[in-house]
């Protein structure tokens, strides 16, 4: 019996491994963060039965700060939060905004999804999600270095091991640099998903919180997080003007 119960638990560490390996990382992340905050929470319960609030109540607050709920926001602590990921400020709109030829993609901000849609060529209007990975490999001969680069950071996120299973050098070897002209102010607050005419905190707030979003290990890209520096620098030396 001994035996069976190790070979069982050797199955079920390796599938687990499997699964983790193949997971978009935004998500794992996300998950991992959402299961801490659940433990947390259960074990503050536990210690505060026992009459250890001391260690509860702290347990508790850090708990509901994983989860993304302040309680002591209303209190005048609305920064506890953001020691937690859970109150970080957001731009208005929600989402950013990044085009090329071929692509319009979209980052949003609470969930860190990126979603894209194909504006030029046969497939023009629709969604990159409608293809499998062979049927948008198989489009990058057709596109630009910009609308490359913007579709591999879509595969980056879709299907995390997408460079290593790639077969030739058709597009996992692709290394041409992408040659975007000046960026407009008007393309800047999209990139960052602020309204016209934000402030410079707003502008800094954005880029932050953009930025860690494109963190690698939240599954980012190096090129998106280029154009989001771009943006705020776009855009700040607009206001020094």
């Amino acid at each position: 019996m001994t035996l069976i119960a190790g070979v069982i638990a050797v199955i079920t560490l390796y599938l687990l491994l499997q699964m983790f390996r193949s997971a978009n990382p935004a998500v794992l992340a996300r998950t991992i963060k959402f299961g801490g905050g659940v433990v947390a929470l259960a074990v503050a319960a536990f210690t505060g039965l026992r009459g250890e609030l001391a260690v509860a109540i702290p347990l508790g607050l850090f708990g509901a700060g994983l989860l993304g709920w302040t309680p002591l926001a209303n209190a005048g602590f609305g920064n506890i939060g953001g020691l937690f990921g859970g109150g970080a400020a957001r731009s208005p709109n929600q989402s950013s905004r990044v085009r090329s030829q071929f692509l319009d993609m979209r980052l949003d901000h609470e969930s860190g999804q990126l979603s894209g849609e194909i504006v030029a060529g046969p497939h023009a209007g629709r969604s990159l999600d409608e293809f499998d990975l062979a049927s948008l490999l198989a489009m990058v001969p057709a596109f630009d270095a910009e609308s490359v680069a913007l579709l591999e950071s879509y595969l980056d996120r879709r299907f995390p091991a997408w460079r290593q299973n790639a077969q030739g050098n058709a597009a996992g070897g692709q290394r041409r640099t992408p040659s975007s002209g000046k960026m407009t102010a008007e393309e800047a607050y999209q990139i960052l998903g602020l309204q016209p005419g934000a402030g410079r905190d707003d502008i800094s707030r954005a880029h932050k919180s953009l930025m860690k979003k494109l963190h690698p290990d939240q599954g980012g890209s190096t090129y998106l997080a280029a154009r989001v520096n771009e943006a705020k620098d776009t855009l700040l030396r607009t206001h020094n003007g």
